[in-house]
């Protein structure tokens, strides 16, 4: 049997829950939903791109447990709607201070919805791409290409793009700025994952 959180996570209440999400971020909202408590699952970030249409939230289940696990979820605006497109289940251990930029478990999905457009193929599909950020107390905002997104309180965050499929690895240059608008660090689309 499954706990009544795990219930709310299986099915079409998954793609319910989501939606809910995005449509608290759209709204500059905190992402967290009131009626679900943080000790069963905690929505660290929510970042939605409503110009290219895509979306990523990163969740935690049992945050505080040994059988925490990590999802990330991969949506997209599609028939007037926001759709799940794909995500990934990790157990959520990744390093917690930063000093003042870290890039990692970047993640992505071939965008099937838009394969339905003309010339219905998958080839011609976009890719939808994420990372999770974590910043340093220095760091008031990051650039995620040309977007702009203020550093949550918990220094966590997770960005998403799209891209052609042909250039899926490659991610937007990222930039750390500090409270007075000058940059402090700056990862290149090749650059390693390491903390800088």
């Amino acid at each position: 049997m499954q706990a009544w959180g795990e219930a709310v996570w299986a099915g079409p209440r998954r793609e319910s829950f989501l939606r809910g999400v995005v449509k608290r971020a759209l709204a500059g909202n905190e992402p967290q939903p009131w009626w679900m408590p943080r000790r069963l699952l905690t929505v660290v970030s929510a970042d939605v791109d409503d110009t290219a249409g895509v979306g990523a939230i990163w969740i935690l289940w049992r945050p505080k447990s040994s059988r925490m696990r990590e999802h990330i979820a991969l949506l997209e605006w599609f028939g007037e709607q926001w759709r799940y497109v794909g995500g990934s289940i990790g157990s959520g251990v990744d390093p917690v201070d930063v000093d003042v930029l870290d890039v990692s478990s970047g993640g992505g999905v071939l965008s099937l919805t838009r394969s339905l457009d003309p010339p219905h193929s998958i080839a011609a599909a976009p890719w939808i791409s994420c990372v999770k950020v974590r910043l340093g107390r220095d760091v008031s905002h990051v650039l995620i290409g040309v977007r702009r997104l203020e550093v949550p309180e918990q220094r966590s965050l997770i960005a998403v793009w799209e891209s052609p499929r042909i250039s899926r690895g490659v991610r937007p240059v990222i930039v750390a700025l500090g409270h007075d608008g000058i940059e402090l660090s700056r990862m290149g689309p090749h650059d390693s994952s390491a903390t800088v």
